[in-house]
């Protein structure tokens, strides 16, 4: 770091240059932290004529014009401008200048005695030059075309001779040069090729090379303006510097910012070590997420801190940790939200990282993953707490869930009790592993006899099954795989049963997951019972809700805008039936319902699953209509009908 500063210091001191200089780093690497706190303060303290430098910083983020950057480069030029306009330029929305300063700015110069037409005044000749430093940061951010402001700025550095520092990501930039216009580029180099016959002749050069990577190659000698970018970067830019960030510097910085909470400041001072290991090991480079990350921490600290004051130190380490691992896995994109969200406590962590080894296939190769990277050193038995992913994700600091996580964590940490009081979480976790041959076999009974009687939750069969699986092929237990099936099929239908409230329906791609046969087919049957169970009820439950009809009719009414107004509970109900109930009712109540109708089907998924239910009622009231004088009742049975068809 400090041979970048000293070179940086080399280019500033030299007595005439015609280049620019750029410092080259990943995005949230900390390059504007380092300018801030290293590199200006270095370059303001060095003195030209008895004079020190002055540095101008603008970031390009957001800017949309040429016209912009040179007016913001005015302001911070002329510290005797108006205060206000200068003000409000900083407080406004990204880097744009509102209309207002833009005029405020031209009343100033108007003002200050020019006689010029104020339209046309060249902003970037408006202050002396020999004692400046321009910095321009976030190159690949602006809003205009980058070979435009590299132009720009060359007017500065190659007719003025200003010393410049430009500061970006190259390769971002790089990939906004090539995706610009991507479609139309695309469809122009295919065409190109099939014209050339480069698409399909088998002969060619081509031939071993994939497809996409042929119109990639066409599109950059047709159209790649990267070598516009070479020419004026090579004429502009006379060193490059990649900028490689000190950790351990930057994590002080952000560190001393928590100086007003001492208690705060002291723990993360103490773990630095493991702040900076989650950080490689994330491996994003990005510290604007870790910046994020402790901002996180600060508010789970003081709740634990407040509420647990004498909690055990390493319970607060292992939520740092966790706090940083989910910011980076889930703000970075490196796992699908989806997969740590479908994790409900500590318990199912520990269970599917414990069975991702048994499993076959991509099934919980994620947690195994995420537990390596983060967790390796670390054996504390409590590792996942629901509320900070919660909290990480969705900003909901979850009160109730804070309070159930911390004390089950330190109830697990103190060995008061063990995570669950049902005896095959031992076999999900590992624990089983600590027992003796004795205590194993009589674990065994214990969690065949809890299958038998339905009380393993629902979807902890599949894992569980996975377990005694393995078992069978290590000769820990003597089974055949069609007697477990039997068995674990028979306690799925009583788990079913028990906790249908708990239920939601497995994912269709869920068999992708693993590569075990009888694992897939103990998927599908789980699939069918739950379907049937859902349909069971849903027949009960349309049965209770159509006894509402006639003398009770407002509880109908509540019921099917408020409860089954996303469940598609006419499924389940006989068309003959909801016939006889729509005659039984009054012509004001008949026509509630068709204008309750209407809006019912304006959720597209409903559609599809009362589709066949309420097409046999739009045939059944067509069959029964008179052929002679009709009443009203017949009139609005058969606007039902109308109704029914426009929409299915």
């Amino acid at each position: 770091m400090e041979e970048l500063i000293e070179n940086i210091c080399e280019y500033i001191k030299r007595p005439y240059t015609d280049y620019a200089v750029m410092i080259n780093g990943e995005w949230g690497s900390g390059k504007t932290f380092f300018w801030n706190n290293k590199l200006k303060k270095r370059l303001e303290s060095i003195k030209i004529n008895g004079k020190n430098y002055k540095t101008i910083y603008m970031s390009l983020y957001g800017i949309n014009s040429l016209d912009e950057i040179s007016k913001r480069i005015f302001i911070e030029a002329n510290p005797t401008i108006n205060k206000t306009l200068k003000k409000i330029s900083d407080e406004s929305r990204g880097n744009n200048i509102p209309e207002y300063v833009k005029t405020g700015l031209d009343m100033a110069c108007f003002f200050g005695g020019s006689n010029f037409n104020t339209s046309r005044i060249d902003y970037s000749k408006s202050f002396s030059v020999d004692d400046k430093i321009l910095c321009f940061d976030d190159l690949e951010r602006a809003n205009v075309d980058v070979i435009d402001i590299l132009g720009y700025i060359n007017n500065f550095v190659e007719h003025d001779g200003i010393k410049t520092i430009l500061i970006c990501n190259e390769k971002e930039l790089a990939i906004k040069f090539k995706n610009k216009n991507i479609e139309l580029k695309t469809m122009i180099a295919t065409y190109l090729l099939d014209r050339k016959k480069m698409l399909k002749d088998k002969s060619s050069d081509n031939k071993n090379i994939p497809l996409a990577t042929v119109i990639e190659k066409q599109i950059s000698e047709i159209f790649e303006r990267s070598n516009d970018y070479e020419r004026i970067k090579e004429k502009l830019i006379g060193e490059t510097f990649e900028y490689i960030p000190e950790y351990p510097y930057i994590l002080s910085g952000m560190i001393l910012k928590y100086a007003y909470n001492e208690d705060l400041s002291c723990f993360l001072k103490k773990n630095t070590s493991i702040i900076i290991s989650a950080f490689k090991k994330s491996d994003t480079k990005n510290l604007r997420i870790l910046k994020h990350a402790l901002n996180d921490f600060e508010k789970i600290f003081e709740n634990v801190i407040l509420r647990y004051p004498d909690i055990n130190n390493e319970i607060l380490k292992t939520m740092l940790n966790f706090t940083l691992a989910v910011s980076f896995e889930i703000k970075s994109g490196s796992i699908s939200k989806e997969s740590i969200i479908k994790i409900n406590n500590n318990d199912e962590y520990m269970s599917k990282l414990h069975t991702s080894d048994i499993l076959e296939g991509t099934n919980n190769f994620y947690i195994r993953e995420f537990n390596n990277k983060y967790f390796v050193n670390n054996f504390c038995k409590y590792k996942f707490f629901k509320f900070i992913e919660v909290y990480v994700r969705t900003r909901y600091f979850d009160e109730k869930l804070f309070i159930e996580n911390v004390e089950d964590a330190i109830k697990t940490l103190n060995g008061d009790v063990v995570s669950s009081n049902k005896s095959y979480i031992k076999l999900l976790n590992g624990d089983y592993l600590k027992s003796s041959d004795e205590e194993f076999e009589i674990l065994i009974t214990q969690v065949l006899y809890e299958i038998k009687c339905g009380n393993v939750n629902f979807y902890d069969h599949i894992l569980l099954f996975s377990v005694f699986k393995y078992f069978t092929y290590a000769k820990l237990v003597i089974y055949d795989i069609d007697t477990l099936l039997k068995l674990f099929t028979e306690g799925m239908r009583k788990s079913c049963d028990k906790n249908i409230n708990t239920l939601q329906d497995i994912k269709k791609d869920d068999e992708n997951e693993v590569l075990d046969i009888d694992v897939i087919k103990l998927k599908k049957i789980g699939k069918k019972l739950i379907k049937n169970k859902i349909e069971e009820i849903m027949k009960n439950k349309a049965e209770e809700l159509f006894s509402y009809i006639p003398e009770n009719i407002s509880n109908f009414y509540k019921e099917m805008i408020n409860e089954y107004e996303n469940i598609p509970i006419l499924s389940s109900t006989s068309s003959k039936l909801l016939y006889e109930k729509l005659n039984s009712i009054s012509n004001y109540d008949l026509n509630n319902i068709i204008n309750l109708i209407k809006i019912r089907y304006k959720n597209k998924s409903l559609i599809k699953q009362e589709r066949k239910n309420m097409l046999e009622l739009s045939s059944i009231i067509s069959s029964n209509l008179k052929d002679e004088k009709r009443g009203i009742k017949d009139v609005l049975l058969l606007n039902l009908s109308n109704e029914i068809k426009n929409i299915f």
